[in-house]
């Protein structure tokens, strides 16, 4: 049977999405990308913030007209809003026809063959459930980087987040069924391995005891053919020496941390539920680049949470002036129904939680800017990404840019590259690169 899969939300959510697709074709599935061929849809959804809740509910009522009047026999929904919102989605949608939530995608063959004989089908289990490996997944991301899922759900609980409810408590994956994953992944071409959880650093404390993140690490560092490891979505308050220490040893793991810090005012920062203050943060991010100099720091910021007042907003914009982070992103504050922060007083209006969003976002675009300039000159390495169309030109990454959240760079050459080529190069402009040479293959060994 012809499958289209559409995967929305995060790269949590994308490994899910490939265990599945990776189950489906054995099972001799047929992937396709046309919806007017598809026999099967299935949507892998999420509802982190109120943009991808509307994505997803305009998807799977898009996705409903093919089940009308198209070729589609199996319109399958799950993830985070399956998971969130299974009977609205039901009675609203009849043409969907099976609706699994976060831990139940094991189910998915099932479900689909229910569906094909005309009944509807629903599977829940516990979210605090670990879901078995379905074997090698079907890599969607290119096949030259692709995401390593450490964990599952999250202990945090902070007050404007639906994910606990959702994703349930913290659960690491066994190492062994981690380092067996990202073999495959190696042996498949994989060069670049991006380690994802809701939390990465916590990894190992409910089946080790303690934090195991530097363990995993270094075992992940002997796989032949990876040259790449990143680590995305690390606590600042959960850095630990060992893990710092790890990053400084090992060639392969790329000097680049994302630790989301949402916010920098104490008052604020209490309110949300989180677990540092400014000073602590201003310290770990002082011993961060004081233990690895040339380290490349990623954050993420809300605006206009409840209760943030004009100082609030003006504290917060210091200290991004203060601590220049080189990557940035910020949000404006998304009021999730069952989160303890949908109820507080003093809502922002919309309007300014944008402004104050566009300013952060001015003020990082000229250290972003400054940062830049200072790098001309240097000699980085660059993973290819493609080519630029009808131009002597190639798009890649250096180890600060992690895949579809940094920025891509531009290197000058009438040289022959490949997607996923490893070449040294010169800085010359903010975003423009000169070829030096390109590395062996055993450069990633």
């Amino acid at each position: 049977m012809k499958l289209l899969f559409v995967s929305l939300g995060c790269d949590k959510n994308l490994v899910d999405s490939e265990e599945m697709l990776g189950l489906l074709t054995r099972k001799g599935f047929e992937i396709v990308d046309d919806e007017t061929l598809a026999e099967v849809i299935i949507i892998n959804t999420c509802c982190f913030i109120n943009d991808a809740k509307e994505e997803s509910v305009n998807t799977i009522l898009e996705m409903a007209e093919y089940k009308k009047a198209g070729s589609c026999k199996a319109l399958i929904v799950t993830g985070c809003m399956a998971q969130r919102y299974k009977n609205e989605i039901t009675e609203e949608v009849p043409e969907v026809d099976a609706v699994l939530g976060t831990t139940s995608y094991e189910d998915i063959y099932r479900a689909i063959q229910e569906a094909v004989d005309g009944k509807k089908f629903q599977e829940f289990k516990s979210i605090d459930y670990l879901p078995e490996s379905l074997g090698r997944r079907v890599l969607t991301t290119g096949g030259h980087f692709g995401y390593l899922k450490i964990a599952e759900g999250c202990d945090k609980h902070c007050t404007y987040c639906i994910i606990p409810k959702l994703r349930g408590k913290f659960r690491s994956v066994p190492m062994e069924r981690l380092l067996t994953q990202a073999r495959e992944m190696a042996e498949e071409g994989v060069k670049e391995l991006i380690l994802v959880a809701q939390e990465t650093t916590v990894y190992g404390t409910d089946i080790y005891g303690k934090k195991s993140l530097h363990v995993l690490l270094k075992e992940l560092c002997k796989i032949s053919g990876i040259r790449w490891i990143r680590v995305l979505y690390c606590y600042p308050e959960e850095i630990y020496d060992e893990l710092i220490q790890t990053m400084k040893e090992e060639k392969k793991i790329c000097h680049y941390l994302d630790l989301p810090i949402q916010h920098a005012s104490d008052r604020i920062l209490k309110r949300m539920g989180r677990r540092t203050t400014r000073a602590e943060l201003v310290d770990i991010v002082n011993k961060l680049r004081g233990e690895i100099p040339d380290i490349v720091l990623r954050t993420t910021l809300i605006t206009g949470f409840p209760g943030e007042t004009e100082e609030d907003h003006e504290e917060l914009m210091e200290f991004v002036d203060e601590m220049e982070f080189d990557r940035l992103g910020v949000f404006t504050y998304s009021p999730e129904e069952d989160t303890p922060a949908a109820g507080m007083p003093d809502q922002i209006p919309e309007e300014i939680k944008e402004e104050r969003r566009d300013e952060i976002m001015e003020l990082q675009q000229e250290i972003s800017y400054d940062k830049g300039t200072d790098r001309i000159g240097q000699e980085l390495l660059v993973m290819i990404e493609g080519k630029v169309a009808d131009e002597s030109a190639y798009i890649g990454r250096t180890y600060g840019d992690a895949p579809k959240v940094d920025g891509y760079i531009f290197v000058q050459t009438g040289e022959l590259l490949m997607t996923g080529d490893f070449a040294k190069v010169r800085v010359t402009g903010a975003l423009e690169y000169d070829l030096i040479g390109v590395l062996a293959d055993e450069y990633t060994e």
